[in-house]
């Protein structure tokens, strides 16, 4: 085995997605993993402050606020590249609520998806989806996400329940919860027996997760103080093999 091929395999992120289906690293670990300067991780997370109302939502929520941007990896060279911009489209089979028709979101602002944080975490996530599929190439969506709650009015992180997101891996990684109730993910298995349950609480705390051996799901948030501006926010990235739909 190859020095390169033993550090992957001794890697626990990737022990416990090849295991299990899903990882769970701490915000700590991830810290450390990533080596990123604190105030570069402040100015990525304000950027949540800027997300635009989606609305797409068939439920007629306007409780979520989202920004999109799209990158393709090609298999022997490092990095990613970002795509025009473009819908994002999921069948109805993976999203019984919003799937079957293309959703304009707002694009990513070019500093964010240039950044420090953002790369690392794009590279994190392939050291995964390469060592797990080598020789692929990839198509990557990059999802920010507010939902937003308030007393009476609870937001909903994935109203479609739990369920497949239709690629190959997910990112799922936690910027920040503020003044915030629930929001437990869960992981289950096509027959919807509960692999696990943990909640995302703080920066950097992340789930990776094998879509096609397990779904997953997050439940409802509302606020501690209904008093109060109540909001989860999350990164989510996924990689799927191949190049885009359509």
């Amino acid at each position: 085995m190859s020095a390169a091929l033993e550090t992957a395999a001794a890697d626990p992120l990737l022990e416990q997605v090849s295991a299990q289906g899903f990882a769970l690293l701490r915000s700590a670990e991830m810290t450390a993993r990533l080596g990123l300067a604190p105030a570069a991780l402040d100015g990525f997370a304000a950027s949540w402050e800027r997300l635009e109302v989606d609305k797409f939502m068939a439920d007629g929520g306007r409780y979520r606020r989202r920004r999109h941007a799209n990158f393709t990896a090609r298999a022997g060279i490092p990095g990613h590249l970002r795509g025009p911009h473009r819908p994002h489209f999921q069948a109805v089979v993976h999203n019984s609520l919003n799937g079957g028709v293309e959703r304009w979101f707002g694009p990513m602002e070019d500093a964010v998806a240039d950044s420090a944080p953002m790369q690392a975490l794009l590279d994190l996530g392939r050291g995964v989806a390469d060592a797990r599929s080598p020789g692929a190439d990839w198509f990557v969506e990059v999802h920010q996400f507010r939902i937003e709650a308030a007393a009476g009015a609870p937001g909903f992180p994935t109203p479609e329940g739990v369920h497949h997101d239709g690629v190959d891996y997910v990112l799922i990684g936690m910027m920040a919860r503020t003044n915030l109730l629930g929001g437990e993910t869960l992981i289950t298995d096509d027959e919807d027996r509960e692999l696990a349950r943990f909640t995302l609480l703080d920066r950097l705390d992340t789930a990776f997760v094998d879509d096609i051996r397990v779904k997953h799901g997050v439940t409802p948030v509302g606020p501690a103080d209904p008093a109060l501006p109540s909001c989860r926010d999350v990164l989510v990235i996924t990689w799927k093999r191949g190049g885009p739909p359509g």
